[in-house]
């Protein structure tokens, strides 16, 4: 009798393994990706069709959408519209504190993206100049993170100043005609203001700038690792191809973001893409940008911020790859 219902044990045991490994193999028909203006990368990456490639013969699709921000790509992974999403470092980690099912993958470049922007003609001078005055921002991207840190120097919070809430190249708009008086841009509009508008960068601090990461989406990279391993190659030939052919990602730049080569080229001039690979540097960065959103409460105090960034980055996958 034992024989029997240890028999009958291990058979719905292999059946179950037999099933699991069934399901996870099964390949999605399609695989959802963004691209963005502030991931050079990912421009490559479409351009070139190396996913498309690479997949073809996996009969399985790739469809393309645009984040215009990491609030946007946080937005769509959270909503399982976007399989890999690319956000900044901090933003990625107030995603996962809010619940957001994500692993940060990999990463696809170290910019100096965001800074604060006003007019040449302002008086602002300093981050203690804002008190009182109105600032647009775009709230759970690298640049909002930004501006509570900067704040923070100042011994100022969001309370003393006025936040306006508007996509990125809004900002740049709303700066331009006199509606804000200062706006945590983000490359490549910050670039274009500094240049076609005289824009001022006031306040700057390239420490503060969490780094440029790619994230998938928790299910899907637990039903198929084998993809996502697949998805990181195809980056890391697109990140080499950036690297070593500046001047034709510049043109690849301007051709999707309607920009001069001038204003990409400032943009690269802030943007390292010398490495994809994810690690303990990432870590400790965004680990800082968390507790400093905790002190300015933007962040609840409770939240194990080392915890969740140490949870979230996930270098198994770059590794695998030789990021």
């Amino acid at each position: 009798m034992t024989q029997l219902i240890d028999r009958r044990t291990l058979g719905i045991s292999a059946l179950a393994l037999l099933t699991a490994r069934a399901a996870r193999a099964a390949a999605p028909s399609e695989i959802v990706i963004d691209w963005a203006t502030y991931n050079p990368v990912s421009l490559v990456l479409k351009d070139q069709r190396l996913l498309e490639n690479a997949f073809a013969s996996d009969s399985i699709t790739i469809r393309w959408v645009q984040s215009a921000g990491s609030n946007k790509a946080l937005e769509f992974l959270n909503a399982g519209s976007l399989d890999f999403g690319s956000t900044a470092g901090a933003a990625a980690l107030i995603g996962k504190v809010s619940g957001n099912p994500i692993r940060t993958i990999y990463v696809f470049s170290r910019p100096e993206w965001t800074a604060l922007v006003t007019m040449p003609d302002s008086a602002i001078k300093t981050v203690a100049d804002l008190k009182g005055q109105r600032i647009a921002v775009t709230r759970g991207t690298d640049p909002h993170i930004f501006l509570v840190r900067a704040l923070a120097t100042a011994g100022l919070s969001e309370k003393d100043v006025k936040l306006v809430l508007l996509q990125h190249p809004d900002g740049r708009t709303a700066l331009e005609r006199g509606d804000v008086a200062a706006w945590a841009g983000l490359d490549p509009m910050m670039a274009a203001a500094e240049l076609e508008s005289h824009a001022r960068l006031f306040y700057r601090n390239p420490a503060a700038n969490t780094w440029g990461v790619l994230n998938v989406r928790e299910e899907f990279a637990t039903a198929h690792p084998d993809l996502v391993r697949k998805v990181l190659i195809q980056y890391e030939v697109a990140r080499k191809w950036a690297v070593a052919h500046k001047p034709e990602l510049i043109a690849m730049m301007g051709a999707a973001d309607k920009l001069s080569a001038a204003v990409n080229e400032r943009q690269l001039e802030r943007t390292d893409l010398a490495s994809g690979m994810i690690g303990e540097a990432q870590t400790t960065t965004i680990i800082k940008a968390g507790k400093a959103l905790q002190a300015a409460g933007v962040l609840d105090p409770s939240v194990d911020v080392t915890a969740v960034t140490r949870g979230m980055i996930d270098p198994s996958y770059a590794r695998a790859i030789g990021a």
